[in-house]
């Protein structure tokens, strides 16, 4: 029978099956995901509220959801939520500008074989010619974004990092890597950020593993 609602809460209570399809890769996945999110370098707090920030980026509402619980649970407040869930939003929105750099190389067909160079991020100022209200109206977003609030800098810098390995931004990793180093993090929570957001990101795929099992039973 076909299913018009694509996404419910219930739906998620499906997970379980797949231990059953695929016992051995899901119990490794699970225990993967755990060791990820358990208290290290980083607090279990951090970790959850890099995973809710993740999750906002990866698009998936089972994670956001298992999240948001599990992050209420190590007393994040609404207020705290919302400025992680608000960093993720400038890094996505920040991963697309910083590729309008490709798109200016693209445009000008500039003959150069490589199309990642740290030197190529330097072109990112020609959208204040080409379009400086709206540039200089992100420009103000992310750095709002990014200041240090309720969450420290080092906090957000650390929440960056990880979201920009999960949009995949060269730019992105190279500066916010910069910065949280600068803020004071070390190699160690950097890793570690780094790991919450590959649970997740992985996570997700396998959270919409449910929607499948629904699709595949239809």
């Amino acid at each position: 029978m076909s299913r018009e609602e694509l996404y419910k809460k219930s739906y998620f209570n499906r997970i379980g099956e797949l231990s059953d399809l695929a016992p051995d890769t899901f119990k490794a996945f699970a225990q993967f995901d755990k060791l990820a999110l358990s208290e290290g370098k980083l607090t279990k707090k951090l970790k959850e509220l890099i995973a809710v920030a993740v999750a906002h980026t990866t698009g998936c509402p089972y994670c956001i959801e298992v999240h948001v619980t599990a992050a209420k649970s190590e007393d994040v407040t609404k207020e705290e939520m919302a400025e992680s869930i608000l960093v993720a939003t400038a890094l996505k929105a920040g991963s697309a500008l910083a590729h309008g750099v490709n798109a200016l190389n693209a445009y000008d067909q500039n003959g150069d074989d490589e199309l990642y160079k740290a030197s190529y991020f330097n072109r990112l100022k020609e959208f204040s010619a080409l379009n400086g209200d709206v540039f200089k109206a992100f420009v103000d977003f992310d750095t709002k974004a990014l200041k240090a609030s309720i969450l420290s800098v080092k906090e957000k810098e650390l929440i960056a990092v990880a979201v920009a390995h999960t949009t995949g931004c060269p730019y992105c990793i190279d500066i916010h890597t910069k910065g949280a180093k600068g803020a004071g993090a070390t190699k160690e929570e950097l890793a570690e950020s780094i790991l919450v957001a590959t649970a997740l990101k992985a996570g997700s795929a396998l959270a919409h593993s449910v929607n499948a099992l629904n699709a595949f039973d239809a």
